[in-house]
C-alpha cells in the first residue's frame, strides 16, 4: 500500500507541476552507507520531489519520498521539505516516519557552494519508533552544469521504541556526485 500511494502521489505531483522540470539522481557513499536520490524540479525554484533509498551496513535501511519548495533569495536557495520515510531498522520493527525540515544551499559562485539540511520526527509523526532525524552538511562542487560533486558530513539516526538499540544509520562523512538531465 505504501508504494501504491507513493506512485500516485509522484504522478499527481508531475501532473501538477504543469511546467517542464529537470531531472536529477546521485549517489553519496560513506564508509559504510550507500545512498541513491532521485528528483525531479529539485534544481529550480517552485515545487519539488526527491527520492531515495539509503542502506546501511551494519544498521538497516530507509525509504524516502520528500515534497517541497525551492525559494531563492539571492545566491541561497531555501527549501522547506516534508518527507515520508520507510524504516528498516536493524535492532527494530519496520515502521515510518513523516520528517519536517529543510535545506540551504548558498553558491559563492557558479562552480563552489556550502549546503546544509536537517528533518525531525517526533514520535506522534512515527510508527514503530520514539524519533527520526537526519542532517547533513558540506561543500558542493559543479565543474559544468550537468554533474555536481559533493564532500560532507551526515548524520541519520533511528531512536527505537521499548528499549530496543536505537540505529545510527549514518554517522560520518561522505562523498557524493550528482547528474542533472
Amino acid at each position: 500500500m505504501f508504494k501504491q500511494l507513493a506512485t500516485a502521489s509522484a504522478l499527481g505531483l508531475v501532473l501538477l507541476s504543469g511546467a517542464a522540470q529537470a531531472i536529477e539522481g546521485s549517489v553519496d557513499v560513506g564508509e559504510h552507507n550507500t545512498n541513491l536520490n532521485l528528483g525531479l524540479g529539485t534544481t529550480s525554484p517552485g515545487l519539488f520531489l526527491k527520492g531515495n533509498w539509503l542502506r546501511s551496513d551494519h544498521d538497516g535501511s530507509t525509504y524516502g519520498l520528500g515534497l517541497g519548495y525551492n525559494v531563492d533569495i539571492g545566491d541561497l536557495r531555501l527549501a522547506p521539505t516534508a518527507k515520508t520515510i520507510f524504516t528498516h531498522p536493524e535492532d527494530g520493527k519496520d515502521g515510518f516516519a513523516v520528517a519536517l525540515g529543510g535545506s540551504a544551499q548558498y553558491s559563492f559562485n557558479s562552480m563552489w557552494g556550502l549546503y546544509g539540511e536537517y528533518y525531525y520526527a517526533p514520535e506522534g509523526l512515527t510508527d514503530h519508533l520514539d524519533s527520526y532525524q537526519e542532517a547533513a552538511g558540506g561543500l558542493s562542487f559543479t565543474p559544468i552544469s550537468l554533474l555536481n560533486l559533493r564532500v560532507g558530513y551526515q548524520y541519520i539516526e533511528l531512536n527505537n521504541k521499548g528499549g530496543r538499540k536505537d540505529n545510527v544509520l549514518v554517522d560520518g562523512p561522505y562523498v557524493g556526485a550528482s547528474l542533472r538531465f
